[in-house]
Formats: C-alpha cells, sequence, structure tokens
C-alpha cells in the first residue's frame, strides 16, 4: 500500500478546517502590491487583503511558487511518503503547475502533477476527493480515477462585478470578446474544459446573477444524487448566503463550504464576485465508471 500525501496551491482557497481535517500542504502563491510582498493566506488574509484592494491606488499582482519553494515541500514530505499528488490550479490561468513540474525533478519521491483546469474551491473539491480517498485507504490507481472524474464532473461559475481585475492581470481569455459591450450587463463566467476563463452568460442588471448562477449549477450537475458544493465570494456575503439559499432548495449537500475567495484569485477577479463550484458527492463520483 502506497503512503500517499497531497500537495496544493494556494489559489484552491481552502479553509483551515479543511486543511487541517486531511493534512493537506498548501504551497503559497505571492501577492504583490507595488514593492511590499505577501505569501497568500500566510502574511495576508482574505479580509485584509479585499481592504487593501478597495481602499488602495496599487492594483495587486501575483507570482506563482518557485521550483524551489515545490522542491522544498516534497523533500519534506518524502522522507515519511512514497507518493506525492500535486494538485493544482489550470495550467491554462497560472505557471504554478509547471513549477510543480519542474521541482518534480529535482526529487527522488514519485511527484504526480495533477492539473484541476480551474481555480478556487474548483480546485480545492478536487483536492478534498483525493484527500477523502487516500483517508479511505483506496488504491493508488483508484485514487487517480476518482480524481479524474473529480475534475471532469465538477462545475465552476461565477459573477464579475467588472472584468477590469482579469484584463489587467492577463487572466481574461475567452471572456475578452465581452470586453467593451457591458452597458448594464452583468458577465456570468465559468472554467471552460480547457481550463480558461470563458462567457458562460451575460445578464441585464444585479438581480438576474443569483437566478443565471442557479440555472446554470442545474443544467450542469443533476439534482439525482447529492453534491458537494462550494459558494464562494470576494466581499460580497449577502449575494452567497442567496445564492447558497437557492442551490440549498435544489440540491441535496453532502458537503458543503461557504467562504471568502482569498487573496491569490481576488486579485484578477476583483471585490463583489460570487461564484458556485459543484459536483456529485464523493460516493457518486466514487460510482461511477471511466469510459
Amino acid at each position: 500500500m502506497h503512503h500517499i500525501r497531497i500537495v496544493t496551491d494556494s489559489t484552491a482557497d481552502l479553509s483551515k478546517e479543511q486543511v487541517e481535517k486531511y493534512g493537506i500542504k498548501v504551497v503559497p502563491i505571492t501577492v504583490n502590491f507595488g514593492e511590499e510582498s505577501f505569501a497568500d493566506g500566510v502574511e495576508l488574509s482574505a479580509e485584509e487583503f479585499y481592504r487593501r484592494l478597495t481602499s488602495g491606488t496599487v492594483l495587486p499582482k501575483t507570482s506563482q511558487p518557485s521550483p524551489e519553494m515545490f522542491r522544498q515541500t516534497y523533500e519534506e514530505l518524502a522522507a515519511k511518503d512514497e507518493v506525492i499528488l500535486s494538485i493544482h490550479i489550470s495550467g491554462k490561468l497560472s505557471g504554478t503547475l509547471n513549477s510543480a513540474e519542474l521541482a518534480m525533478k529535482m526529487v527522488p519521491s514519485r511527484v504526480i502533477p495533477i492539473d484541476t483546469k480551474t481555480a478556487s474551491q474548483g480546485i480545492g473539491r478536487t483536492v478534498l476527493i483525493a484527500a477523502e480517498a487516500v483517508r479511505r485507504d483506496m488504491p493508488l490507481e483508484e485514487i487517480l480515477s476518482i480524481i479524474d472524474r473529480s475534475i471532469t464532473q465538477t462545475f465552476s461559475v461565477f459573477a464579475v462585478d467588472t472584468l477590469e481585475y482579469l484584463q489587467r492581470n492577463g487572466r481574461i481569455g475567452k471572456a475578452a470578446s465581452l470586453l467593451g459591450s457591458l452597458l448594464q450587463i452583468r458577465p456570468i463566467l465559468y472554467a471552460d474544459p480547457e481550463g480558461m476563463v470563458a462567457p458562460y452568460d451575460k445578464v441585464r442588471g444585479r438581480s438576474q446573477v443569483i437566478p443565471s448562477l442557479v440555472s446554470a449549477a442545474l443544467k450542469n450537475v443533476s439534482t439525482d444524487n447529492p453534491v458537494n458544493l462550494s459558494v464562494v465570494h470576494s466581499g460580497a456575503l449577502e449575494n452567497a448566503q442567496t445564492l447558497l439559499e437557492e442551490l440549498q432548495s435544489k440540491y441535496e449537500i453532502a458537503d458543503l463550504h461557504v467562504g471568502m475567495v482569498g487573496p491569490a484569485i481576488g486579485a484578477h477577479i476583483g471585490p463583489g464576485a460570487v461564484g458556485l463550484m459543484i459536483q456529485p458527492s464523493f460516493e457518486t463520483l466514487a460510482k461511477m465508471t471511466d469510459n
């Protein structure tokens, strides 16, 4: 039986409780405000980040962990663990996965890099599925299988107040087609199967945002079985609570997370965003067969 540990990066927006429950190792992204640099979630909380973002004039930028940071992390774990599953933000959105892949060549332990093709708790949901599979002592091949299913079955959709942050930070992807056409229009974006930010819907006015997000969830994840759900926001708690209530009326929720988007993702979506990440429950994923 392999001894397996899980590594991810701070763009997964995992809560302290989620990390501690499974002993997940989180490598922080660096968030820069001008000349000041902070380790995401270690030296800069979400609350402090949004305070700085809304009260200051300097737009934050982010940088992925260096290969050396990943090497050190892997070596810390390698003394006790045979296999490390390194699960990360979409390679189309960040160079983090590339840093992890460079680092794995520097260590003797077996490291398996995994591209979730999404961000925020979309990553987190797959990390938690992997961690639960490890906790249940599933064979490595089965763990990798359920991770693949989690990636393809996790749907991430969100609404932003403005595309300014995505545009300025170069993460706008396919949503660039919406620029210049947003007079009173609210963009609904999602992580597409390629791992890019892409337009999902356009609604007129804030009142249509929550119905559009709920509709998107219903079209992409069945209500026939229990689901794992994350509702996230960047300083829009009231909208997040409304979204949660709507989803709770539609789905049986096996595992729930409600929280703020951390600094590393918040730097790209800006304040006022709300979104959801939804997938079939662990038991449902485990029963699925690979095509």
